[in-house]
C-alpha cells in the first residue's frame, strides 16, 4: 500500500513539474530572462569590470603625471628626480583646497619654507602630500607620489652616509624579508574571489525565481492553483514538483553561467586567464550552489504561498536578493579565519566554499558533510513549512 502510495505520489511530482515547465516554455521572453540572462550578464560584468581596472591601473602607472607643487624652487633637486619617474611639477592653482575637493586635482606637493635649512643641516626636511583619502581616481597617483618621493630620501641618505664613510648597512641592523606562501592559484583568484562567489551564490538562491513565484502566486491570482489543489495529488507532491521545475531552471541557468565564466575565462586577459575552469572546478562549485538552489526554491515558494498576489510575491525580490550580499560585507569589515561552525551559516558557508576553490584549496570531507547536513536540512525545514501553508485551504482564494 505504502509502496503504491509513494509511486503515485512520485507520478504526481512528475505531472506538476512538466505542468509548469510547459507553462514557462510558453512565456518565451521569461524563460529567456531566466535561462540567459545570468549567463550573458555575469561574465560580461565581471570581466568587463576587471579588464577597465587592470586598464586603469596600467594606463595611471605609465602616463605623464602632472602634480601641483607649492614651492617647487625649494626643492630644485627633488623636482628634476621626480620628473625621471615621470612625475612633472606644474604651478598650483589658486585655490589648491578647493581643486582637490571638486576632483580637478588628484594629488599635490607641499614643501615647506624650511625645507633647505633642514637640508643643509642634515635635518628632515619636510615634504606634504595633499589629496583627498575618499577619491579612489587619486589611489594610484598619490601611491606614485610617495613611492617616489621616499626613493629620493633614501638615496641621499645613503649617499651622505658614504660622504661620511658609514656604510649605509649600519643604520639597518635588521634586513626584514618576505615569504609569501600563498599557491599561484590563490595569487590569481584574489581580484576574482571579490565578485564571483557573490554573483554565483545570487544566481542560485533566485535562479528558480521567476518560475516559483508564476508557479504559486501567479496561479493564485489567476485563480488557476484551485483547480491543481482539487486532484487527488498531496500537497506534498505538488509543492514538489514545483520546487523540482524550478530547480530544473534554476540548474540549467547554472550550468550555462559557468560555461559562459569558462569562455570568457579561455578568451579573456589578464586575471581573467587566471581563473581556474577546469571542468574539476566547476563540478566542485555545483555541488556548493546545488544546495543553495534548493534552500532558495523553496525558500521563495513558502514566500510566494502567504503572498496574497504576484506583486506582494515580487516585492521580497528586494531583501532576497541583498542576503547573498551579508557574508561579503562581513569579511569585508571583518575578515575571519575559517572554522567548522562556518560551513553551517547559510551565504557563508557557500562564500567560504567558493573561496577555497577559487584558491585552488582542498575541501576536507568533513566540511563537505558539515555543508551538506546543515543546507539540506534547511532546504527540508523550508520544503516542510512550505507543505504545511499548502494544506490550508485559503491559499486557493485569491486576495
Amino acid at each position: 500500500m505504502s509502496a503504491h502510495r509513494g509511486t503515485s505520489n512520485l507520478k504526481a511530482l512528475w505531472c506538476v513539474m512538466r505542468k509548469e515547465l510547459l507553462d514557462i516554455r510558453r512565456d518565451r521572453r521569461t524563460l529567456f530572462m531566466a535561462l540567459f540572462l545570468g549567463p550573458l550578464l555575469y561574465p560580461l560584468m565581471m570581466f568587463g569590470m576587471n579588464f577597465m581596472a587592470e586598464k586603469r591601473m596600467k594606463t595611471e602607472q605609465d602616463k605623464i603625471l602632472e602634480v601641483p607643487v607649492l614651492g617647487a624652487e625649494r626643492a630644485p633637486n627633488l623636482v628634476a628626480h621626480l620628473a625621471t619617474l615621470g612625475i612633472r611639477a606644474v604651478d598650483p592653482p589658486d585655490d589648491l583646497d578647493a581643486a582637490i575637493a571638486s576632483q580637478q586635482v588628484d594629488v599635490a606637493i607641499a614643501i615647506d619654507a624650511d625645507f633647505a635649512e633642514d637640508w643643509h643641516a642634515g635635518r628632515p626636511a619636510t615634504v606634504e602630500l595633499l589629496s583627498d583619502s575618499t577619491r579612489r581616481s587619486s589611489e594610484v597617483p598619490r601611491a606614485r607620489v610617495r613611492a617616489a618621493i621616499g626613493a629620493y630620501g633614501d638615496q641621499v641618505g645613503t649617499l651622505r652616509l658614504l660622504a661620511r664613510g658609514i656604510d649605509p648597512s649600519v643604520v639597518r641592523p635588521i634586513g626584514i624579508g618576505s615569504r609569501d606562501l600563498a599557491t599561484e592559484e590563490a595569487k590569481r583568484g584574489v581580484i576574482l574571489a571579490l565578485l564571483l562567489p557573490y554573483l554565483l551564490i545570487l544566481s542560485s538562491f533566485i535562479g528558480g525565481s521567476y518560475l516559483i513565484l508564476d508557479a504559486t502566486a501567479g496561479e493564485r491570482e489567476r485563480q488557476s492553483l484551485e483547480p491543481l489543489l482539487a486532484t487527488p495529488a498531496t500537497r506534498g507532491a505538488i509543492v514538489s514538483g514545483k520546487i523540482a521545475a524550478a530547480c530544473v531552471i534554476g540548474v540549467l541557468s547554472l550550468l550555462l553561467t559557468m560555461l559562459a565564466f569558462k569562455l570568457s575565462a579561455q578568451t579573456g586577459t589578464g586575471a581573467a586567464r587566471m581563473l581556474d575552469v577546469s571542468f574539476p572546478a566547476i563540478g566542485r562549485m555545483l555541488l556548493v550552489l546545488l544546495p543553495m538552489l534548493l534552500v532558495g526554491t523553496s525558500l521563495l515558494t513558502l514566500l510566494a504561498a502567504t503572498a496574497k498576489s504576484m506583486k506582494e510575491a515580487q516585492s521580497h525580490m528586494v531583501w532576497l536578493m541583498l542576503l547573498p550580499m551579508v557574508p561579503s560585507f562581513v569579511l569585508m569589515i571583518n575578515p575571519i579565519k575559517t572554522e567548522a561552525w562556518q560551513f553551517a551559516v547559510p551565504f557563508l558557508a557557500q562564500n567560504q566554499l567558493l573561496l577555497k576553490i577559487i584558491r585552488a584549496e582542498p575541501i576536507p570531507m568533513q566540511v563537505w558533510g558539515i555543508y551538506l547536513a546543515a543546507s539540506l536540512t534547511l532546504a527540508g525545514l523550508l520544503w516542510f513549512a512550505a507543505v504545511h501553508r499548502y494544506r490550508q485551504e485559503k491559499l486557493a482564494v485569491s486576495g
